[in-house]
């Protein structure tokens, strides 16, 4: 007999509809799996013979053929198993026909029988509801994440023989804890432990910060060490804008089908992703050889990437961001295969400004050496970073400034302000507004335009640094509430885009 289950697996970071159908004929006891699938689907023929027998139920003791359709389409994991076994059952009889109709399951299976947790959850049972399969049931521990797809109506199981008994109405389906949406629970305990209150002195740099949180814009710091630039960087989530409603799901389900663990909540603070220098290339844009996963500037989506110490990872790495910071997308394509991974990230990166590190008046560096260090970062990446200072160490008399909670009440003002402005764009902030477009949404008047041309001028811009050094004074304009774009606002721009020397 034939039997056909709907189920889902992962490809990248979204979910691809599968139709397992399972065909049980007479002939040798067989067991063979079509369809791409990759190894750890083809080992999956003993965990379900042990499954279904350790659930009470018989192995059919013939050919049993597996095809996973659409055949074009590279399966991997273990989330179809329980789609399989119930297959199997189906075409031996074991099951009552039409009990599957409608239904799509998701699922990994122990040798006892327990259905296992698989990752993604969120993005597969999404990927199920847009294909018209509302209906899904998926193990206990995923019921919680399953549920925030809005439209789906979902299910769970503990184990095979278990759900057997609920398909056929003889037990009821189990319950599950509902997970949280209030924004509140998406905050951390330890989010409070950083803020800007501790942070004694560097007013222009506070400033810089406040400004790249408002306007989403790329930050370099470079200095010695010890100056704070860390420091900095590690306060800067703490006066970023929650994510919307729509951007907190999104993060969720990239996170999810990254195998992260589920927190029982939606994510409604900005991900901070911080590498260390020696992640390769694949780490952090993605790759991989045969399944394609994300890199840290996915995971960063909608978030905050770190980088520190900037000069020490690989110059190919660093060169391999420039495309993701200008089309905030990640395209990897491999033999049969091509994927895009979203990538709209913040990019702030501290580093020295030589190999010793050291204030000028101590730096041992030859001449040579230093034009080695700062050939590292190329000039390509450099000149995609909206904002560039230079941090000095402050000063024992320095006191020190506002709260982050106050700074980021600005900072959600600004936000809101420029979704307001481009409502009706693919954009939501001042830093993704595409240079072609920078001078027609960012009207200047007389004196402001005239500063502008003398910017480029006096500064030998490119086209793209003269688009960003008038996204930032938007912003700077937007922070302070003002309607329109000064040369006032245009000059404090343009200081906080300084030359790296």
């Amino acid at each position: 007999m034939l039997a056909a289950v709907s189920s889902a697996t992962l490809t990248g970071v979204d979910g691809q509809p599968v139709t397992v159908e399972v065909h049980v004929s007479s002939g040798l006891p067989a067991y063979q799996v079509v369809g791409l699938p990759d190894t750890a689907v083809r080992e999956s023929r003993e965990r379900v013979r042990a499954a279904v027998l350790s659930s009470g139920m018989q192995w059919p003791m013939q050919r049993i053929t597996v095809n996973l359709a659409p055949g074009g389409v590279r399966k991997s994991g273990s989330g179809l198993e329980l789609a399989v076994a119930l297959g199997v059952l189906a075409a031996s009889e074991q099951l009552p026909t039409g009990v599957l109709d409608g239904v799509a399951v998701l699922g990994e299976l122990g040798l006892d029988g327990s259905v296992r947790p698989v990752p993604g959850a969120l993005a597969l049972v999404d990927s199920l509801t847009r294909a018209g399969r509302p209906s899904v049931v998926v193990p206990i521990a995923n019921a919680a994440e399953a549920e925030l797809v809005g439209d789906a109506h979902v299910r769970a199981a503990r184990d095979l023989a278990e759900l057997r008994a609920c398909l056929q109405g003889e037990e009821p389906w189990p319950d599950w804890d509902p997970p949280l949406v209030d924004p509140d629970a998406g905050l951390d305990a330890d989010d409070d432990l950083e803020d800007l209150a501790e942070v004694r002195g560097l007013s222009f740099a506070r400033r810089v910060l406040e400004v790249a949180a408002a306007g989403g814009h790329h930050l370099l710091m470079w200095g010695p060490p010890g100056t704070g630039k860390t420091m900095l960087a590690r306060r800067l989530p703490t006066i970023l804008a929650p994510l919307e409603p729509a951007e907190a799901l999104e993060v969720t389900r990239i996170h999810s089908a990254a195998g992260l663990p589920f927190r029982g909540r939606l994510l409604h603070s900005r991900p901070v992703r911080a590498p260390h220098h020696t992640a390769s290339t694949p780490a952090l844009v993605g790759g991989g050889s045969t399944r394609l996963r994300p890199g840290e500037v996915t995971l960063a989506h909608r978030g905050l990437l770190f980088l520190d110490e900037l000069g020490e990872f690989s110059p190919s790495a660093l060169d391999a961001l420039r495309q993701p910071l200008e089309e905030r997308v990640v395209r990897i394509s491999r033999q049969g295969m091509s994927l895009a991974f979203p990538a709209s990230f913040q990019l702030v990166a501290c580093t020295n400004p030589c190999p010793c590190g050291r204030v000028p008046a101590e730096c041992c560096c030859t001449e040579p050496a230093k034009a080695r260090y700062r050939r590292r970062l190329s000039a390509p990446l450099v000149d995609r970073f909206d904002l560039r200072i230079a941090v000095a160490a402050p000063l024992a008399s320095d006191v020190v400034g506002e709260s982050s909670a106050t700074v980021r009440e600005r900072v959600v003002g600004a936000v809101a302000r420029q979704r307001a402005r481009y409502a009706d764009w693919r954009w939501s902030y001042n830093a993704h507004v595409p240079a072609g477009a920078v001078a027609r949404l960012v009207p200047l008047g007389a004196d402001a335009e005239c500063e502008w041309h003398h910017l480029m001028e006096e500064r030998m811009l490119t086209g793209r640094g003269a688009a960003r050094i008038l996204r930032v004074a938007r912003t700077v304009a937007d922070l302070a509430d003002a309607p329109d774009v000064t040369v006032e606002h245009l000059s404090v721009a343009a200081h906080m885009r300084e030359d790296l020397s």
